[in-house]
């Protein structure tokens, strides 16, 4: 990405200034419309924007996150299986590490924080109903579905503006804010 010199991270850093190979990122490509070619900057941007939103979360140094991209049908059928909502949807969040009061202390950590699923046609309508680009949009909704995973939600007032600030330093962090 950077080849040296100004703006360059310092050796062992990425471009955020977190230690490199913290996450440990698995992306699916269900959902074929993004073209090859579109894939390798995306898994950067993806890498950069979930390291950020567990970073600034207070996160594990270490993390493995699997994200699907898939269509809405894919969706649609995953939020009425697990969430009983019967329509497409942008982002769902599967966590890993939520706590049980019943679950004995395992005395390790794992580091598997869990799956975030992603609508391409959801994000490409988002995009032009916001006014943004097609990548901000995949990338929002990346950080949005990490932040469910660390635990955020936006149920009650006060958790959503904790929720929209975090999500908004980590895109303006990856000078994707907004215009």
């Amino acid at each position: 990405m950077f080849e040296g010199g100004e703006g360059a991270p310092k050796p062992g850093l990425t471009a955020m200034g977190f230690a490199q190979n913290t996450v440990i990122l698995d992306i699916s490509w269900e959902e074929e419309s993004v073209l090859p070619e579109q894939r390798e900057p995306l898994t950067v941007m993806f890498n950069q924007a979930i390291e950020a939103g567990i970073r600034l979360s207070g996160g594990s140094d270490e993390a493995e996150v699997s994200v699907m991209l898939v269509d809405d049908q894919r969706i649609h059928a995953l939020n009425l299986e697990y969430r009983g909502v019967d329509r497409p949807t942008d982002v769902l969040s599967f966590a890993l590490q939520e706590e049980m009061e019943e679950e004995p202390d395992s005395g390790f950590e794992d580091d598997m924080l869990g799956d975030i699923v992603i609508s391409v046609p959801r994000a490409r309508a988002q995009a032009v109903e916001y006014g943004h680009s097609f990548e901000r949009e995949l990338i929002y909704l990346a950080v949005h579905g990490t932040l469910h995973l660390l635990g955020y939600d936006h149920e009650e007032e006060a958790d959503k503006l904790e929720m929209r600030h975090r999500e908004e330093e980590v895109m303006t962090l990856l000078k994707l804010g907004r215009a």
